[in-house]
């Protein structure tokens, strides 16, 4: 019998312990989590209108109703919980999928002004993570800047743009739901410092932006112009061809005196946060160039953009965990094909996968192989592993040490009780948003 936890229940924590079962008869898998509910960003990230893509917790249930998978919630691990060296002394292997929990900064004059958040913080707020700070994000806003260009640039854009009858029907907590119906957010400008061959975001996403009702999507072709490739984009690669063409089909388009307006920038760099009685009030931007390598160069040129609400979405940083080796300049943790390396040197039975592996990078599906591979090496030193003394039922030792999990059943509570809050409230499905509420819920399962 090979015993493994995997650290983190999102996608790639999830793949992980699916690899391990299909391959290893004799594996069984602890899938631990600091938060009650599994599924990671599947159920934090993913914005509430995306019902497609949330629908991926499917497929991840399955996963973790497998007879040799067990989900145990509410485990902190490392300095607040359960120490690495700890979890080694429980388990045969433990395979870290962490992700990048925290968002990239700016590193310019204003960041900190009250009304300048990270988009992390925004998503999270709307997702009803428990750690969401409830801070009036849009209150007594009416403009408002996201800095960034991708995916989830676009998902926060939207989300400020979306109208309470399209929100209800999805599982936002009441609390933001009540708070963006009263919103009186009207422009919303998305900034990019380079051109737009060059956004990330994908056509899709995209092209969503343009079916939000009462909703004008507003490109300046000055700022198309600018960028060579805009001009023929045939030599493209297929995603950023089509955003070029979906860009050039707003671009110049007469407004409809819609009640909300999106306008998506290019070539501005944002210099500094400007403050208007005690708070954000602007955004200062540095107009840029193509400098004909692939960048974009500074010209001197300066424009101010009003907004009482900033979120910055630059990208995710992975944060170290203690116990833990960490690499501080690419936010990972040093590894080779998935084995975790102490000052250069494999360590025995510890393993990582997903972002907290190879960074913030690639799709959902982009961790099924690296999961894959991660798995192969833990599997190949399995004759080793296996010989080690390990407790014959780990929760057992953790609950000897004053550590309650949520077990699946808690987790099944959870649903329910999120089901009949929804139905209490006239809508489908409502997310708990607390801590408080959601281990009452759970607790409810208790025999």
């Amino acid at each position: 019998m090979l015993r493994v936890a995997v650290v983190g229940s999102g996608p790639s924590g999830c793949y992980t312990a699916q690899s391990l079962v299909q391959r290893e008869p004799e594996a069984y898998v602890d899938v631990l989590d600091r938060l009650p509910c599994p599924y990671g960003l599947v159920r934090y990230g993913v914005a509430p209108d995306h019902e497609k893509i949330k629908s991926l917790q499917d497929s991840l249930r399955a996963v973790l109703e497998h007879e040799r998978v067990r989900f145990l919630g509410g485990v902190p691990i490392g300095s607040r919980g359960v120490p690495p060296a700890r979890l080694r002394e429980l388990y045969h292997a433990v395979v870290y999928c962490v992700g990048a929990a925290t968002d990239r900064h700016l590193g310019i004059p204003g960041e900190d002004l009250p009304g300048s958040w990270s988009a992390t913080e925004f998503v999270s707020w709307y997702s009803a993570h428990p750690d969401a700070a409830d801070d009036g994000f849009v209150r007594d806003a009416r403009q408002a800047v996201v800095v960034g260009v991708g995916n989830v640039a676009v998902d926060v854009t939207r989300m400020l743009a979306r109208g309470p009858a399209e929100l209800s029907r999805t599982d936002i907590p009441q609390a933001a739901l009540t708070a963006l119906a009263a919103s009186r957010v009207a422009d919303i400008h998305m900034v990019g410092r380079r051109g737009p061959s060059q956004a990330r975001f994908t056509t899709k996403e995209l092209r969503e932006l343009g079916t939000l009702p009462d909703t004008d999507v507003v490109v300046d072709p000055a700022e198309l112009a600018l960028d060579p490739d805009c001009a023929d984009p045939a030599a493209l690669p297929g995603t950023q061809r089509r955003n070029v063409e979906v860009l050039r089909g707003w671009a110049g388009a007469p407004a409809s005196g819609a009640a909300r307006r999106i306008r998506l920038r290019f070539f501005l760099r944002p210099v500094e946060l400007l403050a208007d009685g005690g708070r954000v009030g602007a955004v200062r931007f540095e107009r840029t160039a193509p400098d004909g390598r692939g960048g974009v160069t500074g010209t001197g040129r300066y424009e101010e953009i009003e907004a009482q609400l900033v979120l910055r979405s630059v990208g995710y940083r992975g944060v170290p965990l203690e116990g833990l080796p960490f690499d501080a300049d690419r936010g990972t943790v040093p590894h080779l094909a998935g084995r975790v390396l102490r000052a250069g040197v494999v360590a025995p039975g510890e393993y990582v996968a997903g972002w907290i592996k190879r960074g913030p990078t690639g799709v959902i599906g982009t961790n099924r192989p690296c999961a894959k591979e991660t798995v192969l090496s833990l599997l190949e030193d399995a004759p080793v592993l296996v010989r080690g003394d390990v407790p014959g039922d780990p929760l057992a030792a953790l609950r000897a040490e004053g550590i309650e999990p949520v077990e699946w059943a808690g987790w099944r509570a959870i649903e329910r009780a999120e089901a009949e809050l929804g139905a209490s409230l006239g809508r489908g499905v409502v997310k708990l948003p607390d801590w408080d509420s959601l281990l009452a819920a759970a607790r409810a399962a208790a025999p």
